[in-house]
């Protein structure tokens, strides 16, 4: 399981990683606090927040969503 902290800062950055997370044919669980929601639910997304850091947890390894979890990952 690879688990990577990301921050969204805006509904845009929420649109662009759900979209990438809809692409990947494995789940990919997003949590914050005790919280769990499925990365490709859009309102489950946005139901979590912006400007929080994030906790994805996801089992298999795809290219373009690698490039996602690299461009929104918190150092």
């Amino acid at each position: 399981m690879i688990e990577r902290k990301i921050r969204l800062t805006d509904t845009e950055e929420v649109k662009d990683f759900v979209r990438a997370a809809g692409k990947c044919d494995f789940d990919i669980d997003v949590c914050y606090n005790r919280a769990v929601i499925d990365a490709k639910s859009l309102l489950g997304m946005l139901y979590l927040g912006i400007c929080k850091d994030l906790i994805v947890k996801y089992g298999e390894q795809d290219e373009c969503f690698e490039h996602i979890m690299n461009k929104y990952a918190v150092a």
